[in-house]
């Protein structure tokens, strides 16, 4: 009998394949075993400057060349700014970058040209020896420049702000004035990037029969490509057909849709009538992908003695580059997601989103929620350490109650739907983490790490993720003749599992072994309409459509059962693929023979189908062989659009050591509980939390993108861009609390950015705790502590360094 699948820890169907090497992505994509011309782009080496002339002679003559495409080669759609894809009403002075650069390069990797030739090899060549002139402009590098507004990035976006955006709930200012208590200060966090292991790649061919396109691309929006492709280049949708094929990890850099690659590739193909293909290297992942984190905190709290918030000011500034293709996702998120469990009182948050030389910024595994997070998680920190509280009785005492789901907290969120927090138990959640990692027994931890002089500290962070966003997702069943069931939808995959737990999900809903279900995703041949894989969005978004999709198919299984078996609908159900009366194992169908009476075709192509043809059985004459309303084939196709998001939740703690000497810092436990509402399969989640955060120690820890006054980025490679092995990775003790959410039929919630979130803001307040030094900046490097702490000691006006650090110190707790 078919056992429950749905909650199981079941082995990841993609692994057996991806492990040993048997993926395929999209570098792998050929035709015919013919290969794909090949395309290099050359970017600009200087942050801001004018292009004066682009002379390509000597690029001619390289041999292998095939074509060479600047801006001027561009027409029609494609000459112009590629989509600011998310208007807002906030968006003062929108600005987006051309496929190609026009008169003015605004970041070291801007494209300036597209290069094909036979390899690589003769690309980059014919690259080398395009001269470019240009005319030198003075670049805006970092927050604090862009915010003096001297130098502008865009001559038209003055004081380099490209949106201004204000939400308030309650009178602040009066709620802080009258506060028994008041603390301002300033945090950040510096600007990182996800290292996915196969880059932005895109490989096009062009059907001049057929006048088709289909793409390949490593995406986590086929479908949105798809869509900018037909508009740049003046096809029909249904013309062009995208794929993502296996794509080696996502974390939101390759949610922008279109890169400029992602239409030059198509051009080229069609133009040339060859396919053709470009696969970034690493360097320009580093210098032309995206960034994000990068943002400054001004933030003033006022609260009473118990250390309950009456009043929240915060001013946010955000570094979003030299273009804004995304819009102001990332600050919206901050802005909203900042409250985290807690009921603040009155509460502000002013943002400025604002233009530097510099990469763009798009949304990465966070999306906001890390500094959002920092901010108000240290705030926490130090409303604890002014009244000599407890860290957890301040935030307990701040915490939103079970009684009081769902919670209003009178914002706007990112997907324009009220702030509206459905579902959730935070009380518990620090009750369990407490228990997970020793919280009331840290004290005599420390006196024995004393005795032997060893420094230890306790670090907590809580968070809410706001997950499940819509508009909408859709799924795709068909139960085949053959009993297997194909199952797709349009979003696509980048290692979450999907093809395991939609699967489960189906053959939960269907009544079919697991081994039966086939998962098909990022495929716009197989299901042509999505929106994407990003925002812990996936399981709640296809997981609830591939679920109403089973049903109906379900519903139309039975009915057709019932009417070969004339029985009630009602009297039966589907177990192991077998429609079968209840209380009688003995009386059934299997569920591949329903698929064949389901569609009445005239011919019988073998012992299965000439069950269905019209002249095998008695029929109605009176009635069509499809009924109005119905279509032949058992298969369903459904639509999830929820009325607002979900939000998870979860409190992260861990305990460190500094070394005396060196300042190294050393995670010594890690502990997480987290509640995404039901779970599809437990140990996904955990392999989500897990991954998480590892990214996460590499943003608290090791992660930055270090531009110098030029806009130069001087860590463009692994041998600078540090990020941690698997052995600076502790073993993470992960505990799940299950508060199902009320507004979709399967009560899930995402887990996919849940372990990046509150890291920082746990090694930062374990660090502060061991050392009794203000740590009010993230990233923090063992020289930047060792630097930190000596200042504290010293004369810390002298001696520190580091621009957002505080060297205030006091007393360790």
């Amino acid at each position: 009998m078919t056992t429950r699948q749905f909650g199981e820890r079941v082995l990841r169907y993609e692994d057996n394949r991806l492990v040993r090497g048997e993926g395929r992505y999209t570098d792998d994509v050929a035709r015919d075993g013919i290969d794909a011309l090949s395309a290099a782009v050359l970017r600009s080496p200087h942050a801001h400057a004018r292009i004066t002339d682009i002379d390509v002679t000597e690029a001619i003559d390289v041999p292998g060349l095939v074509a060479i495409y600047t801006y001027d080669d561009l027409a029609g759609p494609l000459a112009a700014p590629l989509p600011l894809l998310i208007p807002h009403p906030s968006i003062i002075a929108g600005r987006t970058q051309y496929a190609l650069a026009k008169d003015e390069v605004n970041y070291v990797g801007e494209a300036i040209a597209f290069i094909v030739a036979k390899d690589r090899y003769a690309a980059e060549d014919a690259a080398d020896k395009i001269a470019v002139s240009y005319e030198f402009l003075p670049p805006v590098v970092g927050l604090e420049q862009a915010r003096d507004g001297q130098l502008l990035v865009h001559d038209d976006a003055p004081g380099n702000v490209g949106a201004h955006f204000e939400q308030e709930v309650g009178d602040v200012e009066s709620a802080i004035a009258n506060a028994p208590h008041t603390l301002s200060f300033t945090h950040a966090i510096e600007r990182s990037a996800s290292m996915p292991l196969e880059g932005r790649a895109v490989h096009a061919r062009w059907d001049d029969v057929d006048q088709s396109l289909r793409v390949y691309t490593s995406t986590q929006a086929s479908t949105s490509v798809r869509a900018a492709i037909a508009a740049k280049l003046g096809l029909d949708l249904s013309q062009v057909e995208v794929i993502a094929p296996d794509v080696g990890g996502g974390f939101g850099v390759k949610i922008v849709h279109p890169w400029p690659e992602e239409l030059l590739v198509p051009m080229a193909a069609r133009m040339l009538g060859q396919p053709v293909k470009f696969t970034e290297d690493r360097r320009e992942h580093f210098i032309s992908a995206a960034h994000e984190r990068g943002q400054i905190h001004d933030i003033t709290v006022g609260f009473d003695d118990a250390g309950r918030l009456l009043g929240l000011d915060v001013r946010v500034w955000h570094d979003h580059g030299a273009y804004m293709p995304y819009g102001v996702i990332v600050p919206i998120i901050t802005s909203t997601q900042l409250l985290g469990p807690y009921k603040p009182g009155a509460y502000r948050c002013v943002f400025d989103s604002l233009y530097t030389n510099t990469v763009i910024v798009t949304p990465y595994r966070g999306a906001g929620r890390p500094q959002a997070v920092y901010a108000m998680e240290r705030t926490m920190d130090r409303i604890a350490d002014a009244l000599g509280l407890d860290r957890t009785t301040v935030r307990s005492r701040n915490f939103i109650q079970p009684d009081e789901f769902p919670y209003d907290h009178g914002l706007i969120f990112q997907d324009g739907r009220p702030l509206i927090y459905d579902s959730g138990d935070y009380p518990k959640s620090l009750a369990m983490l407490k228990d997970l990692v020793g919280w009331d027994d840290f004290a005599a931890q420390r006196r024995i790490a004393a005795s032997e002089g060893r420094i230890v500290g306790l670090g907590i962070g809580c968070y809410v993720e706001g997950t499940g966003v819509g508009p909408y997702e859709g799924g795709h069943v068909q139960v085949e003749t053959t009993g297997k069931v194909k199952v797709s939808t349009g979003l696509t995959s980048q290692g979450q599992g999907h093809q395991t737990s939609f699967a489960q999900i189906v053959a939960d809903e269907l009544g079919v072994p697991l081994e039966d279900v086939e998962v098909t995703t990022g495929d716009t041949r197989r299901f042509p309409y999505a929106v994407g894989t990003f925002a812990s969005r996936a399981a709640v978004m296809s997981g609830n459509a591939v679920a109403l999709a089973a049903r109906a198919v379900r519903v139309k299984a039975t009915r057709i059962a019932a009417d070969a078996m004339e029985v009630d609908p009602n009297d039966l159900e589907i177990v192991d693929g077998l429609v079968r009366v209840k209380g009688s194992a003995d009386q059934s169908i299997a569920l591949q023979t329903i698929a064949v009476l389901s569609n009445p075709l005239r011919y019988a192509f073998d012992d299965a189908t000439r069950a269905a043809t019209q002249f095998a059985g008695p029929n109605d004459p009176d009635a069509p062989p499809v009924a109005a309303g119905e279509a032949p084939g058992l298969e369903g196709r459904e639509y999830y659009s929820p009325i607002r998001s979900t939000f998870a939740s979860g409190m992260h703690a861990a305990i460190v050591e500094i070394d005396p000497q060196t300042s190294e810092i050393t995670i010594l436990k890690y502990a997480v509980v987290h509640d995404c509402g039901r779970m599809i399969n437990p140990m996904i989640v955990e392999g989500q939390i897990h991954g998480g955060v590892a990214q996460g120690i590499g943003g608290a820890l090791y992660e930055r993108m270090a531009y110098d006054e030029y806009g130069q980025l001087q860590n463009a490679s692994f041998m600078d861009f540090l990020m941690p092995y698997a052995s600076e990775i502790p073993h993470i003790d992960t505990a799940h609390l299950e508060t199902p959410s009320p507004l979709n039929p399967l009560g899930i919630k995402g887990a996919g950015e849940a372990g990046v979130i509150p890291v920082s803001a746990v090694i930062a307040s374990a660090i502060e705790d061991a050392l009794g030094v203000r740590i009010s900046a993230m990233p923090i490097s063992p020289s930047e502590l060792h630097h930190l702490r000596a200042a504290a000691a010293n004369d810390e006006a002298s001696l520190t360094k580091h621009p957002s650090l505080s060297t205030e110190m006091r007393d360790p707790r």
